[in-house]
């Protein structure tokens, strides 16, 4: 239709001008016209931040209010939907799209995945999915999600949406289609797996990648000023720019140009960048992974790589090693690499399985605790969740007679034999993520509601409730497990504080800050000492006995910014953290050294495990794969 009208009044100024004889102006005019008629104009929303009432929610209505009177081909929304990626606050924003009469397409930001009530689910129970690709004329338009997911760390493709993003572009990229490629993240180090992200693109027609997280325009080639690239990329504005600057981003494509504007709300579109449309690019360099070197004395083996991501940390008995993955299989390995049962669940698994014993393996997904066979996968028992996913880390109680998980708004005994449950301690406002500790009667843990608390292990009742006095979730004790030492309970947040809390009071005894702590936590294996890996790379050794805070040591791991929340773990003299770029770390107890980097990959390591039947170190990394360290 559009083209049609475009001829239309081409015929009739024609026939004007061949009236007037104006043959210079007929040429300009018809240029213009053939222009307008082969272009394409897509209106992009990124960091939109609604949740219901806010300034950014009339800002909304409003933008799709005025979207609604141009002409787009397209509406494309680059993630950050709302602040806390709540159900509430994904069906209010869903209902303010559903406005929009134009075609729409919907990536979710780290705001939807990082702390989701859902563990992701609701987003694509909403959408459809969380990635998506479209044809516009001669354009295909293609995205996909990149995390992080449900907890600190960096951005990260999924394996599963690297392998359709190939098989997508090798059926539609053909016959002289052109890709515009988006997701929330830039193509710079902010993605941990970029090289492999960016590799892929670079087999295709692929003119330009857009993305929004920064809140400001930016145009720069991939992979950054020194990689080489020249394929362009653009960081589009967010609805909120800081100062009652509202608006949203305007993309046109002709078959010369990209063109990018930033329109303000009622005001005209001011133009940001063009740059010329081209298929072919100078492949764009990064820097090579180090090699995996193991030092004299360890052992290190690839146990499995998993065509999905994995989010969870691991299980294990004697024999088999259990976990869960992105496209919601739950899975069971042996220890020497050979795969036993999958269990399909439907949404992504974010809590490790847990080993009731006696041939038993509990596996919490997002609306029920399976409790599965062993040795044969099949589901003996499935007890519904109350209210929500499952996402914390479960464990037995250290007499084995217990079953404790988290879930959402509330932490539950069961028993291990058939998963029913003994007591549930439902007072929590929002849902449990790391595993609890315990010690004697003492049941203490942390939720994203600002709070850390102690219950009575045999009936759930509460002894006391802390927390650091801030107001906002994401800054409360929510995915730290904590250390019980003594008279005192030792945690750390993203406050960036450590504080010891009296064990029988909850009265704070002590706060420092004089490391930027944040969720890394672990202890020796005598209970005296605690561990804390900081923002800035560093394994600092505190004294649990101590009355005061004392530090005993700190060192260096060569780690730089740091921020995932993997546990600490010291077995047999040694002290092993885990970063989030697929680094573990190996520090000697005795001297305090640390002697070892292993470079297992280049995503976060989602924790330290230490397998209970054989004393062996465990690691997962959420690109998919599993590796045993052994001390030889």
């Amino acid at each position: 239709m559009k083209l049609v009208c475009f001829l239309y009044l081409c015929t009739a100024i024609l026939t004007s001008l061949i009236f007037m004889k104006h043959t210079l102006a007929l040429f300009a005019i018809l240029m213009l016209l053939a222009f307008n008629a082969n272009s394409q104009k897509f209106a992009i929303l990124s960091d939109i931040h609604v949740t219901p009432g806010n300034q950014c929610d009339s800002a909304l209505r409003v933008a799709v209010e005025e979207i609604n009177q141009v002409d787009y081909d397209m509406v494309i929304v680059d993630g950050d939907l709302t602040n806390e990626g709540s159900d509430e606050q994904l069906k209010n924003v869903k209902n303010i799209l559903d406005g929009i009469r134009h075609p729409l397409v919907v990536l979710p930001g780290n705001h939807e995945n990082n702390w989701s009530q859902s563990a992701t689910k609701t987003f694509v129970d909403l959408w459809g999915n969380d990635r998506f690709v479209a044809t516009v004329d001669s354009l295909v338009l293609i995205g996909i999600n990149c995390g992080p997911y449900m907890k600190m760390g960096d951005g990260h493709i999924k394996q599963e949406d690297l392998h359709w993003l190939r098989t997508t572009l090798d059926r539609l990229a053909t016959g002289g289609k052109r890709v515009v490629s988006f997701n929330h993240y830039p193509l710079l180090s902010d993605l941990d797996n970029v090289a492999d992200y960016v590799g892929l693109l670079e087999e295709y027609p692929v003119i330009a990648h857009v993305n929004g997280h920064y809140h400001r325009w930016n145009n720069y080639p991939t992979g950054g000023a020194d990689s080489g690239s020249d394929l362009q990329c653009v960081t589009v504005r967010a609805l909120d720019l800081g100062h009652g600057d509202f608006g949203y981003s305007i993309m046109e494509i002709d078959p010369e140009w990209l063109h990018f504007y930033n329109k303000e709300l009622g005001k005209p579109a001011k133009p940001m960048y063009a740059f010329a449309n081209r298929a072919e690019h100078k492949k764009a360099k990064f820097p090579e992974r180090e090699a995996l070197a193991v030092p004299a004395g360890f052992k290190v083996t690839k146990v499995w790589a998993d065509s999905a991501s994995i989010f969870t940390r691991l299980g294990f008995d004697r024999d088999n090693v259990y976990f869960g993955n992105s496209v919601g299989q739950a899975r069971s390995v042996s220890k020497d690499g050979k795969q036993g049962w999958t269990i399909p669940t439907g949404a992504s698994i974010f809590s490790r399985p847990v080993a009731l014993g006696k041939g038993r393996v509990a596996v919490p997904v997002h609306d029920a605790i399976l409790i599965v066979d062993a040795k044969s996968g099949k589901i003996i028992r499935r007890q519904a969740s109350k209210e929500g996913p499952y996402v914390a880390d479960g464990m037995l109680t250290p007499d084995g007679k217990g079953y404790i998980q988290g879930a959402y708004k509330r932490i539950e005994r069961r028993r291990p034999t058939d998963g029913k449950l003994v007591w549930s301690y439902d007072s929590i406002f929002n849902y449990c993520q790391a595993a609890p500790a315990i010690d004697g009667n003492d049941l203490v843990f942390g939720a994203w509601d600002t709070n850390l608390r102690c219950l009575d292990l045999r009936n759930g009742r509460l002894k006391w409730v802390w927390n650091n006095g801030k107001s906002a979730n994401m800054l409360g004790p929510g995915n730290v497990v904590p250390v019980i030492a003594d008279d005192k309970v030792i945690i750390v947040a993203p406050d960036r504080f450590m504080t010891a809390i009296d064990r029988e009071s909850g009265r704070h005894l002590w706060r420092d800050n004089s490391h930027r702590y944040r969720e890394s936590l672990g202890h020796s294996e005598d209970g005296k000492t605690v561990y804390a890996k900081t923002m800035d790379g560093e394994l600092v050794a505190v004294d649990a006995t101590s009355p005061d805070f004392k530090e005993l040591w700190t060192v260096d791991l060569g780690l730089g910014y740091e921020h995932a929340p993997c546990v600490i773990a010291e077995h047999d003299g040694y002290i092993y953290t885990g970063s989030r770029r697929g680094l573990v770390t190996i520090t000697r107890v005795a001297d305090h050294k640390h002697i070892a980097t292993l470079a297992l990959g280049s995503s976060e390591i989602n924790g330290i495990d230490v397998d209970p039947t054989s004393g062996d170190i465990y690691v997962s990394l959420i690109e998919g794969t599993i590796y045993r360290i052994e001390s030889i």
